[in-house]
Formats: C-alpha cells, structure tokens, sequence
C-alpha cells in the first residue's frame, strides 16, 4: 500500500533583493518567517526591513564596517 506524500512544509526563509542609498545591493538576503509574525497589525515590509537591519547590526557589530540605509527591499 503506497503512503500518503506529505504537503511539505512552509519555507522557513524568505528571500530578498535590498538595494542601499549608496547604491549597492544585496541579493537573496534570507529572512526567517518566524520574525515575520503579522498579528500584530505591522505590514510585512516593515518586519523585513526591521529584521535585515538587524541582520547588518550584527553584521557591522563583527566586522566594524556599517552599512548604508536601506533605499528599497524587493521580494526575490
């Protein structure tokens, strides 16, 4: 007898294309879904903005090299 195939799992990452005011732009930035819990009422791109900002913090807090502010965050 042949099992049922399972429906899979939601991804546990999104994926976006960030472009900097400087001009530069990073592609395939992951996003874990679980920071982008929308009961609260905020919009989904404001989530992805906060979370990738907290990603670059963390980024520069290593490496002593910040970031330009976020100009436009795509969906990849």
């Amino acid at each position: 007898m042949a099992g049922k195939k399972s429906k899979g799992k939601s991804p546990q990452f999104l994926m976006f294309n960030v472009t900097y005011g400087d001009g530069t732009v990073t592609s395939n930035r992951r996003v874990s879904t679980d920071l982008l819990d929308q009961s609260y009422g905020d919009a989904l791109e404001d989530l992805v903005r906060a979370a990738i900002e907290q990603q670059d913090n963390d980024i520069a807090e290593r490496s002593g090299q910040t970031r330009a502010p976020i100009k436009s965050i795509a969906k990849a």
